[in-house]
């Protein structure tokens, strides 16, 4: 197919069927929308502190170096003119720091549904489903191997949901299908069935560019306008302490030189793979993203970047790792902090150590989602659905999150900050006066439906009338809930010449063989 092809190849209302269709009303939430955190950041470090850890990331990247096991990026930063000795790779101070000024402060994400484009930075906060557990979770069957019809249950409730912003990795990792056509399958499905910013897995160079080409088709673009701006992204991590792999650096090397986003989030757990002291552990986190920044940039001047954090701590008695700590709010602070410091945007976690969706779930997450707030997170991975860590995931604390996500949208609208003369009612406390109530007033009644944000799952019932009503416990209500977005899904548009061509692209890399595997 040629690009003058693809471009002609437009959404042009879908299929009949889906041009028809009803909308979906399991539950009554609240409109999509791409939030803005109003709030200033928490900024726990003085600026001395910040300088610090800046000027210690230094040291570590020019005296001890990090190991980058590719050969392309090593001949790229020996190019540039950093210190090689063997995989090892120092940088000098001055070269970093030019090289993370190349890169913007914002950049935004257009999917296949122009609609649904998002923006990374200038203040906004965007959500995304739970990624990569091998594992699901719920309450009729109980943990399990990820499959693909589990798969795309996730996929249908990332779509349904309007807080949730984008669809990053697999919610689940369907083990059901084979490792060399997994990403086939699951790309496939997850451009059907959502219309939202989708990711790729830098997991070898078959992988990525067929994602990246699914999506080109995915949106009806030619080659040249894929480049031209982002439509999709791939999050990389090191192998910390100081080190790259190939795969990584593969997959985040041939994004940057398409104009695709890399965020790159060292997973640096204190007392483990980053030393014990919370300052130590954010540094070197800060030394492994920028050495994969500065390379990248270096490839592609001004290609889009974000720094992730994942520093959270382990519990000393067991090893395991620890999420929604204090020691976790704290870190994701520092590191907003430091991103601020690059003018670069911060990628953090909705996270939890809970096993089950139960209150520790989401004090947890509601830890992780606050930091996310107060550091200036601007890309929170992981916002619904995560369990154990990371190794489950579960409808039903999909569902929950999202109760907690709509309500942190609802904090950020900046209506219910009004000051107007109607916001500050005046007349209405003349008309009510001393020792009367404000049900009847006339200024309630124009403003009581959408005055206060309204839960989808939350009961607000006293115990008798809760009880009378089944007694549901949260998990309980939010297993019908899902249940109910699952009977009454829809998938979005999509031209029927765009669904053939993903379909006949999906079937000659499968027979292919798609990705080379040892197994």
């Amino acid at each position: 197919m040629t690009d003058d092809t693809a471009t002609r190849r437009r959404r042009s209302g879908g299929r009949a069927a889906n041009a028809a269709r009803s909308t979906a009303h399991a539950i009554d939430q609240m409109p999509w929308r791409v939030p803005v955190n109003l709030d200033r950041p928490t900024e726990p470090m003085p600026p001395e502190g910040v300088q610090a850890i800046h000027d210690g990331a230094m040291r570590v990247l020019a005296d001890i170096g990090v190991e980058f096991l590719n050969e392309t990026a090593l001949a790229h930063l020996k190019a540039a003119g950093c210190k090689i000795d063997g995989q090892n790779v120092r940088f000098d101070r001055h070269f970093v720091e030019e090289m993370v000024a190349k890169a913007p402060p914002s950049f935004t994400l257009t999917p296949r549904n122009p609609e649904k484009r998002i923006t990374i930075g200038d203040g906004h906060i965007v959500f995304g489903n739970v990624s990569s557990p091998p594992n699901a979770w719920d309450l009729e069957r109980g943990k399990r191997p990820g499959d693909l019809a589990t798969y795309r249950e996730f996929i249908k409730l990332t779509q349904y949901f309007n807080c949730i912003h984008f669809a990053g990795g697999y919610p689940v990792e369907p083990v059901d299908v084979h490792a060399g056509v997994r990403h086939l399958d699951c790309l496939f499905d997850k451009l059907t069935l959502t219309d939202k910013v989708v990711h790729a897995y830098s997991l070898g160079p078959e992988r990525v560019e067929d994602v990246m080409e699914m999506v080109r088709i995915a949106g009806g673009l030619s080659h040249a306008e894929f480049d031209a701006t982002p439509r999709m992204y791939t999050n990389i991590n090191s192998v910390s302490p100081l080190k790259h792999d190939w795969p990584m650096l593969d997959g985040a090397m041939r994004h940057a030189k398409r104009g695709q986003p890399v965020i790159v989030t060292p997973f640096t757990l204190a007392g483990a793979m980053a030393p014990v002291t919370l300052s130590g552990a954010v540094m070197l986190s800060i030394v492994e993203a920028l050495a994969a920044i500065a390379l990248l940039q270096w490839i592609a001047p001004g290609c889009p970047v974000a720094i992730g954090t994942f520093t959270s701590n382990v519990d000393m008695k067991s090893g395991a790792p620890a999420f929604g700590t204090p020691e976790y709010i704290r870190a994701t602070q520092m590191t907003g902090q430091m991103a601020r410091f690059y003018r670069l945007p911060l990628r953090s976690s909705g996270v939890c150590a809970a096993n089950v969706p139960d209150g520790q779930s989401m004090w947890e997450t509601m830890n992780s989602l606050w930091a996310a707030v107060q550091s200036g997170t601007n890309m929170v991975y992981h916002a619904a659905g995560w369990l154990e860590g990371g190794l489950i995931a579960s409808p039903e604390k999909f569902v929950m999150d999202c109760e907690v996500l709509q309500q942190f949208q609802r904090y950020m609208e900046p209506q219910i900050l009004g000051t107007t003369e109607a916001d500050l009612a005046i007349e209405a406390i003349a008309e009510v006066g001393p020792g009367g109530h404000y049900f009847g007033c006339q200024h309630t009644q124009n403003r009581y439906q959408d005055a206060f944000y309204s839960p989808f799952l939350s009961d607000w019932r006293n115990y008798e009338a809760w009880q009378a009503a089944g007694g549901l416990w949260s998990a309980a209500r939010a297993h019908e809930v899902y249940k109910r977005i699952l009977a009454e899904f829809e998938a979005p548009p999509m031209d029927v010449a765009i669904h053939d061509e993903l379909a006949d692209f999906v079937a000659r890399r499968k027979s292919e063989g798609g990705a080379p595997t040892d197994f």
